[in-house]
């Protein structure tokens, strides 16, 4: 990855965003891209000066845009518009979702179309670059006429206002300015909408859970491949015949993953004639189950990566003499990829589930609830009841926040998108799947320990003592709560999975090889 990325000309990835929140990647600008803001800015000063009725610059918003504001009153009107849309409720969102709004807006209005002060967009970069980061409300967006609420408040502290975060301590804007010897912004006309105007907390969540989900699915072939091994399920349903049969993308790369991951087991070796015809869905299914969730995965990843490149301000400045105002701050566009996510990521925790009951049966050789000793001990039966209530929790989760509407700004913007809650509620269920994952695994490396002295597959035994470096093996019940908060650590530090890639690359294993479309970069 280059040192430096430049906004406005370099295309945004869904990598290249989260390189520059992490400090991997610097933001700037080429002289390109300073040019195209200096004359975007050039034309809104130029229509101000003609007393030229354009929305935004110089009427109010909303239901107020027939109102015609003074020449002498267009900059106090783009203050005001940050003062009086910030009314976010609720819990801060994630300082780095914060950081990201910032990297998306900074390459949305630095494309020349926003009529932004190239100083503005300085002191925005400034931000991002010193982790002084705004806080933001989670709630209050409604996703169309852009994240107004949530976008008010993370620009707040350009003038003055509002509270950041810096060295993890929350402190106000106006402190933090008068520290670093700088003086509050003076924003121009049309500033104040083209810095609230636009879809940058949508996306942002978006973008950063495209790189949690990604960490999931493939968390999730690995442990359904070592719940597989516990269970004596075959490899054969993986076959790469039967995948070309029915060629999607996402179960042919689930199928090629986990005969790959199966590779050189000697417990599947072990029951290759026991004469059991079939496995449960959960076991033979896992290509056309998990595949359909990376199927979902990567139209989200494809549809965020176009909207990581657009303008989504409103009005577009092409010029001085021609302005449009349109609907490029509509979160329909990523609202409903959003919720179709939500339903893929629940699915994987509703399969997840079911592998973890059947490890509990009894059955194919397993001690029930993978105990020798049960009746005074309980063994795995109550962790899965932990799965249980998560799998429930994300299915009340999937009703698409997409499918409402309520009018706002007195009807003129009578059809929102509620993308704001698709995005958020994706996380909520991601956080969820990431404890059921983590059960399932507690349980199948508990499991695969009764096939012992058979070893699995050389990928699976690496995971194997990865998590026992973690977790030990159960004789007897003790606080599994502890265990599944450690495992939850390594899945969702990303840890467990990039060390079985590490593995896998030591090995010349390609688990993805001929799919790079699923990969995150």
């Amino acid at each position: 990855m280059p040192a430096y990325f430049f906004y406005g000309e370099d295309e945004l990835t869904v990598s290249k965003a989260m390189a520059i929140a992490n400090g991997s990647l610097t933001g700037t600008f080429n002289e390109s891209t300073r040019k195209k803001i200096l004359a975007s800015q050039e034309h809104v000063a130029n229509i101000v000066k003609a007393n030229k009725t354009v929305y935004g610059i110089n009427t109010g918003f909303g239901a107020l845009a027939n109102t015609k504001i003074s020449e002498a009153d267009t900059i106090t009107l783009q203050y005001k518009i940050l003062q009086s849309h910030s009314v976010g409720v609720g819990n801060m969102i994630p300082t780095q979702i914060a950081k990201l709004m910032m990297i998306l807006k900074v390459q949305a209005l630095s494309k020349g179309f926003s009529g932004v002060q190239l100083s503005t967009l300085e002191r925005i970069v400034w931000h991002i670059e010193n982790n002084i980061i705004p806080l933001v409300p989670e709630k209050g967006s409604v996703g169309a006429s852009g994240d107004l609420a949530p976008l008010a408040h993370l620009f707040l502290p350009l003038i003055g206002l509002g509270e950041v975060e810096y060295q993890q301590n929350k402190i106000s804007a106006a402190a933090i300015l008068e520290e670093m010897q700088l003086q509050p912004i003076q924003l121009g006309p049309k500033e104040g909408l083209a810095l609230i105007n636009g879809t940058q907390f949508i996306a942002a969540f978006a973008t950063k859970a495209i790189e949690r989900f990604h960490n999931l699915l493939d968390a999730a072939d690995i442990i359904g491949a070592m719940s597989l091994e516990a269970l004596t399920g075959t490899k054969a349903p993986f076959d790469e015949r039967l995948h070309q049969l029915r060629p999607f993308k996402g179960s042919s790369l689930v199928a090629q993953r986990l005969r790959h991951i199966l590779s050189g087991s000697e417990i599947m070796q072990s029951h290759v004639d026991c004469g059991r015809v079939q496995d449960p869905y959960s076991l033979r299914c896992m290509p056309q189950v998990h595949g359909a969730s990376r199927n979902s995965w990567l139209h989200l990843k494809e549809l965020t990566e176009i909207e990581l490149n657009s303008v989504t301000d409103n009005p577009v400045i092409l010029n001085e003499e021609e302005t449009i105002s349109g609907g490029n701050f509509h979160g329909q566009l990523l609202a409903l990829p959003l919720d179709y996510a939500c339903f893929a990521a629940a699915e994987l925790g509703n399969i997840s589930d079911r592998r973890c009951y059947l490890l509990l049966e009894g059955k194919w050789g397993l001690p029930l609830l993978l105990m020798n000793d049960v009746g005074l001990n309980s063994g795995f039966m109550i962790p899965q009841y932990t799965t249980a209530a998560l799998v429930t929790e994300n299915k009340t989760m999937c009703f698409p926040a997409s499918a409402d509407s309520i009018p706002t700004s007195l009807g003129q913007e009578d059809h929102v998108s509620m993308g704001s809650i698709s995005g958020r509620k994706l996380h909520q269920i991601l956080d969820n799947l990431e404890y059921i994952l983590s059960i399932e695994l507690l349980s199948a490396a508990q499991a695969i320990e009764f096939r012992r002295p058979l070893k699995s597959s050389p990928i699976l035994e690496f995971a194997h003592a990865y998590l026992r470096g973690h977790v030990g093996f159960a004789q007897e019940d003790r606080l599994f709560a502890n265990d599944i908060i450690s495992i939850k650590k390594i899945i969702a530090d990303y840890s467990f999975v990039q060390s079985c890639s590490g593995f896998t690359k030591k090995e010349n294993i390609q688990l993805n090889a001929g799919f790079p479309e699923f990969n995150i970069e």
